[in-house]
């Protein structure tokens, strides 16, 4: 079965705790604190996957977690990192933070991608230990991991792309070039699938082509099958219009022409300006006439018309030379650029809680919109660093550690961040 969206969890895997652990050595009095930091939590990692087209196998399994970081140990031992979960998906594959609707990551290329950061362990005790707190017997506990209700959208990855109403021989001809197999049959949405093949122009020199089913006029408005499959024509660099001149199906081979290219336009403008060429097929049920009158008009459009017989493969070999000399001229396959992440607006950050706890005079502020904060901002940037301060003032966190009892040089910890405060 072919499935092109889907919606799943992932949760990546909450750092492991830090332990409160002093040294016991014979003949070694007061060994002081050697407890270990937990490890970091394992991360949720996109891949992506050639030999599969559809993302049916998420049709199940839609709940993805990492494994969390073990815990810290005695002599200063970390916890164990978490083992990261790998979910590979098909080249193509577009990744949407489904709650925001942000594109996360465009899984084109042979890049992994981190979807969800595992929690950063907790320090030891062994980190607290002072010239006048010798004895903490504190440690931190790892943050969670960072999880997201992801949507996958696959837009499939090819250099042609077979448009035109069904039954006019797209899937025919996408076999006689290529070594696809897509069932084909004398009735209208034979292919309910994108079939894509590879062409092989000559040695070492390549493109794949695509069959896009379904497109009918009212397809950009969800008509017939074409507005399931309209999105894969979207990375398409070069569009063939496969049209029946002899019109045995008693349509105008002009009009399936302007129909379609009106449902391209309406469902993406950028697609009414990509280069295109004309294929028309079923030749030899078209009368001299009819021939003619084709022709003609194409090249009063200025559009290049490739007459086809496809069932036998005649003039297909014209019309793929023709494809791989424009392709060589052509940019790449399109990318779409991920989103960056939009910062929490200060104004709404106002009144947001804070758990504060004082230990061994270290005060310990926490809270879940402040972990996110974190997880967002870039404190090596100046930028962030001082956005990050900026939100600690307006959100009243600073009020609060007052309110506790925070003094100058008193040791603030937001969850792996510490630093001195400072009046």
């Amino acid at each position: 079965m072919f499935i092109d969206k889907a919606i799943i969890h992932i949760k990546a895997g909450n750092g492991g705790n830090g332990a409160v652990a002093f040294h016991r050595e014979k003949f070694v009095a007061a060994g002081g604190p050697d407890g270990g930091d937990g490890g970091r939590g394992g991360n949720v990692v996109f891949v992506a996957q050639d030999g599969s087209n559809t993302l049916s196998d998420f049709r199940y399994k839609r709940k993805f977690t990492a494994e969390t970081g073990g815990q810290g140990k005695t002599n200063r031992c970390n916890g164990k990192k978490g083992e990261d979960i790998i979910i590979p998906v098909p080249r193509g594959t577009l990744l949407y933070d489904d709650e925001t609707g942000r594109l996360m990551a465009d899984m084109s290329g042979d890049e992994p991608f981190v979807a969800a950061k595992g929690g950063r362990g907790g320090w030891g005790n062994s980190h607290f230990a002072t010239a006048t707190r010798q004895v903490p017997r504190f440690a931190k506990p790892g943050t969670p991991g960072e999880e997201h209700r992801i949507r996958l959208e696959l837009k499939l990855l090819a250099d042609v792309g077979l448009v035109g109403y069904p039954n006019v021989g797209k899937s025919t001809l996408v076999s006689v070039v290529s070594e696809a197999k897509p069932e084909i049959a004398n009735y209208h949405f034979t292919t309910i699938t994108p079939v894509l093949g590879v062409v092989r122009v000559a040695q070492g020199a390549s493109f794949v082509m695509a069959d896009i089913p379904g497109i009918i006029e009212g397809a950009s408005e969800g008509v017939g099958l074409g507005h399931e499959f309209l999105r894969h024509v979207e990375r398409c660099r070069l569009l063939v219009h496969v049209v029946d001149v002899s019109g045995s199906e008693g349509r105008d081979p002009i009009e399936d022409l302007d129909t379609i290219s009106r449902e391209l336009e309406r469902f993406d403008a950028e697609l009414a300006k990509r280069p295109m060429l004309v294929a028309g097929n079923k030749c030899d049920l078209a009368t001299d006439e009819q021939l003619a009158a084709f022709e003609a008009e194409m090249q009063k459009r200025g559009l290049e018309y490739f007459p086809l017989m496809a069932a036998i493969a005649h003039g297909t070999d014209a019309l793929v030379q023709r494809c791989a000399a424009l392709l060589a001229e052509l940019p790449p396959i399109r990318a779409f650029e991920a989103e960056p992440v939009a910062l929490m607006d200060e104004e709404t950050l106002k009144g947001n809680t804070v758990r504060i706890e004082k230990h061994d005079g270290v005060f310990f502020v926490e809270g879940e919109w402040l972990l996110k904060l974190l997880q967002m901002v870039d404190l090596q940037e100046p930028d962030g660093l001082s956005y990050f301060e900026r939100v600690l003032q307006s959100s009243g966190v600073i009020d609060r550690l007052r309110e506790a009892g925070v003094q100058e040089g008193d040791t603030v910890s937001i969850y792996d961040l510490e630093f001195d405060f400072v009046n």
